[in-house]
């Protein structure tokens, strides 16, 4: 990327393709082209609401740049540290603010106008790594070992699927890792997850990074941590504590909120763009007695962390489920793993199958299910063919990797490499396709709004001439399902900005996406977000229909409006939308994607302002009930909803 023109990526939700945008260096392109919330998804909006995070920037610059200097702001984002910097100096010293982010250049070029403070600040629109850098603070990371029944189902593939009912090993004896995630940290909220946690160990500092001196690209520590409680090393938690003076009295944590410290003297509320880091341990983990110690071993690169046990206590657990090198490996998100080793969703899954009878004679598999495509071979005589639009050769490599060990050929599943556009009578043998069948998954999508999911409608329509006249659909149909929730946290971190630490913030707010308090006329738009990870949360309505999709028939434009009481007292903030997949045409098997299912994203309508809300309320100054009407347009996936408190 040049400093002059950016390619941003953009993808189409419901066809699968991506188209590339020029964003030119002048003010007119960025205003035709990114005039709706193009950064809505990203943690910019969320930082700069963190008030805690911005006073102690403040306070650390005011107390380190007592005269003028040079200061090199890498990273500037909207311009708020460059900002603090020149006005500690005042009209002496010098302010440079590297950005590599295109977008983002354009944004602070307007927040330093707003504030006058064009000529103070000069912008240099490159990568940090070609800098000389010159000024930064020292930063510590510290971490825990924990025991978490959920964090282990999200990455032990293998021993989760030794207790599905059904006949289909996607990690058959012998192939334990050809399937699993990928060896890195995650980020992600555990403070939810603190009931179900033990603590194995008090925190302990990995490493220190002092910005002062050059920094090296790759270390390495070998420490010995001893239990302080029995149980088994699931993963490890890792944190960072900034300190953000030279004295060591100003620090900023990511820690969770069960952790103490001396350092941390005021915690930091909920907030989004700070989560804590998840490093998964392999297989069932670790057993390990109180007082007995663990060796670990952590390195780090210019971009990453990772860990290694030499346990001290008789285990053969990790080597077992170590991945040879130059072993084939299927990566999926974790979430997606989790969930092909559940219980209940691949019962669902056996008995959608066995609805469908054994009379089907071709099975297409329209999106990136690995498991599908083995089930309906392993259950009926239909001859099965995948698309796999994402995942394409390893997705073959996978299928015929597991075919012999659950009693198939290599042959008995075909991979099409064809796009859903291009698919004709030929390539499927000049025989009508009776079974349509989807999760539906589709590689990359794990960050996207549930209803574009709905791309798996789009395809059965695109597809609609090589289906036989009494072709099954599964999923059947899809109903957007919601409910009314307290989000303080979540409403709070996406307010619209004004002044921050007393610069002006407020041109910013259209193309971040801010939702609370927008200006008249103006709505933020719907977010996805994983509703449990959301800090403070209530549900403050019973679950109610908001539209249908059936799938049986094209792809259409859907309306529905519905109307939902108030089950309890409190502040809503919005309303939490899903999609409940039915799988069969009896409506009996159904596959929920809501808020209280932990591997799946919501979307999340805030309101532009709280209303406290009253079932009880005979007076009408509190609503005891609401409307919400909902647009679903095929064209581009796009769900448009309207909120009425009555």
């Amino acid at each position: 990327m040049s400093s002059h023109r950016a390619f941003q990526l953009k993808l189409n939700p419901l066809t699968g393709n991506s188209e590339w945008i020029v964003i030119e260096d002048n003010d007119e392109s960025f205003a035709q082209n990114f005039h709706k919330p193009f950064l809505a998804t990203t943690s910019y909006l969320d930082m700069l609401n963190d008030s805690t995070r911005n006073a102690a920037f403040r306070q650390a610059i005011q107390k380190t740049i007592s005269k003028p200097c040079h200061v090199l702001d890498i990273g500037a984002g909207t311009g708020l540290l460059s900002m603090m910097a020149a006005r500690a100096m005042g009209d002496e010293g010098k302010v440079t603010a590297c950005e590599s982010y295109l977008p983002m250049v354009k944004l602070m070029k307007k927040v330093l106008r707003l504030n006058g403070m064009e000529g103070r600040v000069k912008i240099i629109n490159k990568r940090s790594e070609e800098l000389q850098v010159g000024f930064d603070m020292p930063s510590r990371a510290h971490v825990l070992l924990v025991e978490s029944t959920f964090l282990w189902k999200l990455h032990d593939f293998h021993n989760n699927e030794a207790t599905v009912s059904d006949s289909i090993r996607l990690t058959p004896p012998g192939l334990d890792s050809v399937l699993g995630i990928k060896r890195q940290q995650y980020a992600m909220h555990v403070n939810p997850l603190q009931e179900e946690i033990t603590l194995l160990s008090e925190p302990f500092k990995i490493f220190e990074f002092d910005f002062w001196k050059r920094p090296e690209s790759y270390g390495e520590t070998e420490l010995c941590v001893k239990a302080t409680n029995d149980g088994r090393v699931h993963v490890v938690v890792s944190w960072w504590v900034l300190q953000l003076d030279q004295e060591g009295t100003i620090y900023y944590s990511t820690a969770p909120r069960w952790i103490s410290s001396p350092t941390i003297t005021s915690p930091i509320g909920w907030c989004d763009h700070w989560k804590q880091c998840v490093w998964f341990v392999p297989g069932s983990g670790i057993s390990i007695l109180q007082g007995e110690e663990i060796r670990l071993l952590a390195t780090h690169t210019e971009t990453s962390f990772s860990y290694n046990f030499d346990t001290l206590v008789p285990t053969t657990e990790i080597l077992n489920h170590r991945c040879m090198t130059g072993d084939f490996q299927l990566v999926l998100p974790p979430e997606r793993a989790a969930i092909y080793a559940d219980k209940e969703w691949r019962l669902s899954m056996l008995k959608a199958v066995q609805s469908m009878g054994k009379d089907r004679l071709l099975c297409l598999v329209v999106d990136d299910s690995v498991f599908l495509p083995l089930l309906v071979a392993k259950l009926s005589e239909a001859s099965v063919m995948s698309l796999l639009p994402g995942l394409r050769e390893r997705g073959l490599q996978y299928l015929q990797a597991v075919a012999h060990a659950n009693g198939l050929s290599h042959s008995c599943i075909e991979v099409l490499e064809k796009n859903v556009q291009q698919l004709n009578m030929d390539d499927i043998h000049q025989k009508k396709v009776d079974l349509l069948i989807a999760e539906p998954f589709y590689v990359g999508y794990d960050g996207m709004l549930p209803w574009q999911n709905l791309r798996f409608w789009r395809d059965r329509t695109t597809l609609n001439d090589i289906l036989s006249e009494d072709a099954l659909t599964i999923p059947s149909k899809g109903i957007l399902r919601a409910c009314a929730m307290s989000l303080p946290d979540l409403w709070k971190s996406r307010c619209c900005l004004s002044s921050i630490e007393g610069f002006d913030h407020s041109v910013v707010n259209a193309t971040l996406g801010a939702c609370g308090h927008p200006p008249e006329l103006e709505e933020g738009p719907c977010l996805p977000f994983f509703v449990w990870q959301c800090g403070e949360f209530d549900v403050l309505s019973e679950t109610f229909d908001v539209m249908e999709f059936d799938f049986s028939k094209q792809i259409c434009e859907c309306q529905g409006k519905s109307q939902v009481k108030f089950t309890k007292r409190g502040v809503c903030h919005g309303f939490v939308l899903w999609i409940d997949w039915v799988m069969d045409l009896q409506n009996s098997i159904v596959i929920s994607t809501g808020p209280d299912k932990k591997y799946w994203k919501q979307g999340v309508k805030l309101l532009g302002t709280p209303r406290t809300v009253d079932p009880q309320s005979l007076t009408g100054v509190q609503p005891c009930s609401a409307v919400v009407e909902a647009c679903f347009s095929p064209l581009k996936g796009e769900l448009k909803i309207i909120l009425d408190f009555l």
